[in-house]
């Protein structure tokens, strides 16, 4: 069944509809969220996503466009919880000084690659989440995003550059 169909089913006030939506489409905004965040507050931003995605859902004019519709949703609840979090946070940075003992290389240049990405800026981070990893097109990154084409391209070559710097001072070769 297409997501077009679930959403009309689901604006209708089928249950299973919704229902299947959500298992669909749960663990990519979980996976967004999460790398836009962290885990541990994914799931928090998580179940407020699908809190606004069913009281919206009989809003929704457009249910082809459903997949752009939600990741807007997603970005706005991302962008809400950093914005409260940096208000309140305090001047001084804190340290994490957690350490993982896992020594395999996978690990190692997964936690690189993980960390690299975290050390971008967030409207960098979230194109290329967006894009490359929630294979998004340029076009729907533009729209959750609400900015132009041009700029999401212009985000996209800015976060590569990054991206491709801060590994290369790791050692990793491109």
């Amino acid at each position: 069944m297409t997501d077009e169909l679930l959403v009309v089913r689901a604006q209708l006030g089928d249950r299973t509809a919704l229902a299947e939506m959500v298992a669909r489409w749960r663990v990519p905004v979980w996976r967004y969220v999460q790398r836009m965040l962290d885990a541990d507050r994914a799931d928090d931003v998580s179940q407020e996503i699908w809190l606004a995605v069913v009281r919206g859902l009989p809003r929704l004019r457009e249910p082809t466009r459903f997949a752009p519709w939600l990741f807007a949703i997603a970005r706005r609840s991302v962008v809400d919880r950093l914005r409260t979090e940096y208000a309140a946070a305090p001047e001084t940075p804190v340290r994490d000084d957690r350490c993982v003992e896992d020594l395999s290389e996978t690990v190692v240049a997964r936690a690189e690659l993980v960390g690299a990405l975290t050390s971008l800026p967030v409207l960098e981070r979230e194109i290329l989440v967006l894009h490359y990893l929630e294979d998004l097109s340029v076009q729907d990154c533009a729209h959750i995003c609400r900015v132009p084409v041009g700029t999401v391209k212009s985000r996209l070559n800015r976060a590569r550059r990054l991206l491709r710097e801060h590994l290369s001072e790791k050692g990793y070769q491109s």
